[in-house]
């Protein structure tokens, strides 16, 4: 579903028919379950508040659950971060977003995959509407 969502603003980017900005990346490199980075990679459960500084990032409630679907490889001083979208009873609006969030805040439920393909992170991975 995120290579989808993905490959659907890439091509609306490309034909100029969505307007957003690229941000900044936070990494030049993300792990991933697979080549393409379609697979999801765990469930974990948030384990405090996160307010999003900016659009690149999801607001996450304690207690929420989130699919993860790329982790960060961390970088020089740079924060851990990892994609994904969360799930759960606290704001619905936000269900199926996906975003980035600091690893440290979630502690893994479930792994279906293990994060063994290290693939190189794209503009899109950063672009924000």
């Amino acid at each position: 579903m995120a290579r989808l969502l993905l490959l659907f603003l890439a091509g609306l980017v490309a034909v100029g028919e969505v307007h957003g900005i690229f941000m900044d990346r936070l990494a030049s490199k993300k792990l991933c379950a697979d080549d393409e980075c379609v697979y999801t990679i765990s469930l974990a459960r948030a384990q405090e508040d996160y307010n999003a500084p900016d659009c690149r990032f999801i607001n996450v409630k304690k207690g929420q659950q989130i699919y993860v679907y790329s982790k960060l490889v961390k970088e020089h001083e740079a924060g851990e971060f990892w994609a994904g979208s969360v799930y759960g009873d606290h704001q619905e609006d936000e269900m199926g977003t996906v975003g980035y969030f600091p690893s440290n805040l979630v502690e893994e439920q479930h792994v279906y995959q293990e994060a063994t393909k290290e693939v190189p992170t794209t503009d899109i991975d950063f672009f924000c509407e």
